[in-house]
C-alpha cells in the first residue's frame, strides 16, 4: 500500500534470495514418467490416421470407446492380411513364362534300330535249343504244329526241357460253373480260330522259387502270346549273360546293309556321322548326330528337304520269330547327351511306308530350391549315374533299379549298365536271380523301392514334339524302277517288294522354338510393396509410422524396465535397514523419476505475492540405532532459550 513503511526484518533467520531460473540441459536420453503420458504424447504427435481421436475425444467416453473399437478392428484387419501375403510369400509361388524365339537349331540326333537281336554266333546252338523246346512246348499246350519236326520228335520236349529250369506250363485256374460251360454254344467256339479248350479253366506261366525252395509262386498270363514271350525272353537273357564283355561273336551290319540310303539337308551321311552300339532286344542301332560328332548338324531351314532322310531295310527272313515279333525298325529322337532308351520313346516304322517326322523345339526351366522339387545336375540325388551321359530322370530311375537289383538279387539286370565286378543274371549261377527279380518288379511299380521319390526332374529339360505323317512308299506306277535300283546298287531281294523297305525323313516344322520359364511369382519387392498398400489403405501412413511405431514400442519398454527397477530399489533398500538406509531414503526426492527423464516438464505453479517466509523447521528423522532419547539440534535450543528470555518481565 502506498506510504507503508517497508516492514523491519525480525529477529528470525533472513529469507533466502530468489534464485534465479536456469535453463535445464537436455539429456542424452529423456522419457516419459507415466504410461499415460507416453501414450497422450503418441497419439497426439504420430503420422498415423485415427490415433488422435484418442485423445481429442477423452472427454466423451462414447467416442473414445468409439474410436479404441475402431482402431484396434482396422490393426487386426491390416495384420491377418499380413499374415495371408507372408503366407503366400512362404509357399513360394511360381509364374510361367513363355518366349517364342526363332533361330538355327542344333538337329537332335536320331537313333534307329533294327529290331532283330539274332546276331550271335557263339549262342546259335543255345537259341536253336531254346527254339526247338518253346516249339514243342507250344505243341503241347495249343496243339500247334509250327513245322514238320515236331511230328517226328514229339516226345522230345521232355529231353530238352532237363537242361531248362522253370518249363512252361498249364495251370489250373478259376473253377468255372457248369451252367456256363453249357451257355457256350457251339457257333461261338466255330468263331475262333484258337482250339476247343476251356481258356478260362487254366492259366500258362512258369514257376520260381527263392534259394532254399521254401518259397515259389507262379509267373502267370492270361494270353498265351504273353506268356510264351515272357518265357522265351527269361531265357535268353540268361543266354546274353554268358558271353564275355570282350566276344567278339557280334556280327556288326555294315551301315549299308541295314540303311540304303542317308541324307541330310541334301548333303550325303558319312561314317562320321553315326555311331553303332547293340541293344539286346532291337539289335544292331546307329546314332546319328550324337555327342561324339565333331561338327553337329545345323537347321538353317525348316522343311522336309532340310532335315535327315532315311531308306532302310526292313527284311524278316533272319528275324527271331519267337523274339522279335514287329517287322520293321525302331527310331527315337533324343537329346545328344541323352541315351536312346528304345522302350520310352522310341515309335515303330512300318514297312512299305514313308515315315514324315515334323518336329517343334521345346525347353523348360524350372527354378529349384524351395520354388520346386528339381535338381540342376544330379549331383544332390543319392543315386549313382550308371549311365555315362548327364542326368536325366529315366536315367536315374534305371540305376536306381539296377542298385536294387544288386544289393537284393547279388546280380545285375542285362538291359541295365552294371557296375564293376558285377556279374549279370544267369540262373546257372544265381538260381534264384528270377524269383527276386519278379518280386522286386513289382516292389518297384508300386514305388517301395523309393526309386520315383528319390529321382527328381532336372530343372532344365529340353524336348521334341513330334508329328508324324505316313504314305505309301514307292507308289504303284513306279515301285518296279524303285526296286529293280535298289537291288541293283543294295542287294535287295526284289521278290519281298514292300515289306523289305521303309523310308523315314525328320525334320523340323519351323525354326521356331518355345521357351517355357519359372520365375518367383512373389518376390520381395512384391511383397513390400502389398505390405505397404495395405499399410496405406487401413492408416494412410508410411514407412515413417513403423518407426514411429517401434519408437512408441521401444519408450514403453524403458519406461516398464525403469519402474521395475524403482521397486527393486525400493524392496532392497527401503527405510528400516538402518540409519544409513534411512538417510539415503530420507535424502531421495519426492518426483517418481528425475526431472531429467521427462522431455516436457510441467510449469511450475504461480504463488501469491506476499512476504517471503522462510522454510520451516523438519523435524529429523528418529534415531533406529539408539535408544537414548532424542536430542534437539543446536540451532533450534538457543531459539527457544532467545524466546523464553523474551517473554520474561
Amino acid at each position: 500500500m502506498k506510504g507503508a513503511k517497508p516492514e523491519e526484518p525480525g529477529p528470525g533467520p533472513s529469507p533466502a534470495a530468489a534464485q534465479q531460473p536456469t535453463e535445464e540441459e537436455e539429456a542424452l536420453l529423456e522419457f516419459h514418467r507415466s504410461y499415460r503420458e507416453l501414450f497422450q504424447f503418441f497419439c497426439s504427435n504420430t503420422t498415423i490416421h485415427g490415433a488422435i481421436r484418442l485423445v481429442c475425444s477423452q472427454h466423451n467416453r462414447m467416442k473414445t470407446a468409439l474410436w479404441a473399437v475402431l482402431w484396434l478392428c482396422t490393426f487386426g484387419l491390416m495384420y491377418w492380411q499380413f499374415g495371408l501375403l507372408f503366407g503366400e510369400y512362404f509357399s513360394y509361388p511360381v509364374s510361367l513364362s513363355i518366349n517364342l524365339n526363332s533361330d538355327k537349331l542344333v538337329f537332335p540326333a536320331v537313333t534307329v534300330c533294327t529290331l532283330n537281336p539274332y546276331r550271335y554266333t557263339e549262342i546259335k546252338e543255345e537259341l536253336e535249343e531254346l527254339d526247338r523246346i518253346t516249339e514243342q512246348t507250344l505243341f503241347d499246350l495249343y496243339k500247334y504244329n509250327s513245322s514238320k519236326t515236331l511230328v517226328e520228335h514229339r516226345r522230345s520236349r521232355r529231353d530238352l526241357a532237363g537242361t531248362l529250369p522253370h518249363p512252361l506250363q498249364r495251370l489250373p485256374g478259376s473253377p468255372t460253373p457248369h451252367g456256363v460251360r453249357k451257355a457256350r454254344s457251339a457257333t461261338s467256339s466255330m468263331r475262333d480260330n484258337n482250339p476247343q479248350v476251356n481258356r478260362k479253366d487254366w492259366m500258362i506261366g512258369f514257376q520260381l522259387c527263392n534259394q532254399n525252395k521254401s518259397d515259389c509262386f507262379y509267373q502267370t498270363y492270361s494270353s498265351g502270346v504273353d506268356a510264351v514271350r515272357e518265357w522265351y525272353r527269361f531265357h535268353y537273357i540268361n543266354i546274353l549273360a554268358r558271353l564275355p564283355d570282350t566276344s567278339p561273336a557280334l556280327e556288326k551290319d555294315t551301315l549299308g546293309n541295314f540303311i540304303f540310303a542317308c541324307r541330310f539337308n541334301q548333303a550325303s551321311c558319312t561314317q562320321a556321322n553315326y555311331s553303332h552300339f547293340h541293344h539286346p532286344m532291337y539289335g544292331n542301332c546307329y546314332t546319328f548326330n550324337d555327342k561324339n560328332n565333331s561338327n553337329l548338324w545345323m537347321s538353317s531351314l525348316p522343311g522336309i528337304n532340310n532335315g535327315l532322310s532315311l531308306l532302310l531295310r526292313t527284311e524278316q527272313k533272319d528275324f527271331i520269330p519267337l523274339l522279335s515279333t514287329v517287322p520293321g525298325a525302331r527310331v527315337m529322337v533324343h537329346g545328344q547327351s541323352e541315351p536312346a532308351f528304345m522302350d520310352d520313346g522310341g515309335f515303330n516304322l512300318r514297312p512299305g511306308v514313308e515315315t514324315s517326322i515334323s518336329m517343334r523345339k521345346e525347353a523348360l526351366n524350372r527354378l529349384g530350391g524351395n520354388y520346386g522339387d528339381c535338381t540342376q545336375n544330379g549331383s544332390d540325388i543319392p543315386v549313382k549315374n550308371l549311365y555315362p551321359s548327364k542326368y536325366t530322370q529315366q536315367v536315374c530311375i534305371r540305376s536306381c533299379f539296377q542298385e536294387s537289383m544288386i544289393r537284393e538279387c547279388g546280380c545285375a539286370y542285362i538291359f541295365y549298365p552294371r557296375p564293376p565286378g558285377v556279374e549279370y543274371c544267369d540262373y546257372r549261377k544265381h538260381s534264384a536271380w528270377g524269383y527276386c527279380y519278379y518280386k522286386l518288379q513289382v516292389a518297384f511299380s508300386s514305388d517301395r523301392l523309393r526309386c520315383f521319390t528319390k529321382c527328381r526332374k532336372p530343372c532344365s529339360v529340353t524336348s521334341y514334339q513330334l508329328s508324324a505323317g505316313y504314305s505309301r512308299w514307292p507308289s504303284v506306277t513306279s515301285q518296279d524302277w524303285a526296286f529293280q535300283m535298289l537291288s541293283r546298287q543294295n542287294n535287295y531281294t526284289v521278290h519281298n517288294k514292300r515289306n523289305g523297305v521303309a523310308k523315314l525323313n525328320i525334320f523340323f516344322k519351323e525354326l521356331n522354338y518355345k521357351t517355357n520359364s519359372e520365375s518367383p511369382s512373389v518376390t520381395m519387392v512384391t511383397l513390400l510393396s502389398n505390405l505397404g498398400s495395405l499399410w496405406s489403405l487401413w492408416f494412410g501412413s508410411s514407412v515413417l509410422s513403423v518407426v514411429e511405431m517401434a519408437e512408441f514400442i521401444f519408450d514403453l519398454l524403458a519406461i516398464t524396465f525403469l519402474m521395475l527397477l524403482r521397486r527393486f530399489r525400493s524392496r532392497y533398500w527401503s527405510p528400516g535397514r538402518g540409519g544409513r538406509g534411512a538417510r539415503e531414503v530420507a535424502s531421495m526426492p519426492a518426483s517418481p523419476l528425475p526431472s531429467y527423464f521427462c522431455p516436457h516438464p510441467m510449469p511450475p505453479s504461480s504463488s501469491q505475492p506476499g512476504p517471503a517466509t522462510s522454510p520451516a523447521p523438519t523435524a529429523p528423522p528418529p534415531a533406529y540405532a539408539t535408544l537414548d532419547p532424542p536430542t534437539s539440534p543446536p540451532g533450534l535450543a538457543g531459539a527457544s532459550s532467545s524466546a523464553h528470555t523474551l517473554g520474561e518481565p
